[in-house]
C-alpha cells in the first residue's frame, strides 16, 4: 500500500521558517511527481508547488516564490517543502501528494496519492 506521511508543520512567527517532509513508503520517490497543496480555513486548496523528477522541473504558485523550494531525497525517499520567511496568509494545512504519470502540475485532480496533511500556523 502506498503511504504519504507529512510531517513539520508547527506555530512560527512571521518571518521565520519552517520545512514540511513527506515520507513516502510503497513508491519511489524517483517515480512519481510530487505536489504540496495547502488548504486554509474557509478556503479551497490550493497547489504550492509541484516536482517533477521526470520533466527536470518545478513549480510554485506566486505567492511562494522565492520563499518556497521544493526537494526530494531519494535515499530517504522523502520530498521537502522548506518554507521561509513566513506570512500569516501562508496558515494552512499542507497536504502532499503523488502522481503516477509524473506530471508537474498544480492540480489536485492529477494526484493519485494523498499524505493527511500537516498544520502550519503563522502568527503575525
Amino acid at each position: 500500500d502506498v503511504q504519504l506521511q507529512a510531517s513539520g508543520g508547527g506555530l512560527v512567527q512571521a518571518g521565520g521558517s519552517l520545512r514540511v517532509s513527506c515520507a513516502a513508503s510503497g513508491l519511489t520517490v524517483d517515480d512519481y511527481s510530487f505536489g504540496w497543496f495547502r488548504q486554509a480555513p474557509g478556503k479551497e486548496r490550493e497547489g504550492v508547488s509541484c516536482i517533477s523528477r521526470s520533466e527536470n522541473s518545478t513549480y510554485y504558485t506566486d505567492s511562494v516564490k522565492g520563499r518556497f523550494t521544493i526537494s526530494s531525497d531519494n535515499a530517504k525517499n522523502t520530498v521537502y517543502l522548506q518554507m521561509n520567511n513566513l506570512k500569516s496568509e501562508d496558515t494552512a494545512v499542507y497536504y502532499c501528494a503523488a502522481d503516477s504519470q509524473g506530471h508537474r502540475s498544480p492540480w489536485a485532480s492529477e494526484y493519485d496519492y494523498w499524505g493527511q496533511g500537516t498544520e502550519v500556523t503563522v502568527s503575525s
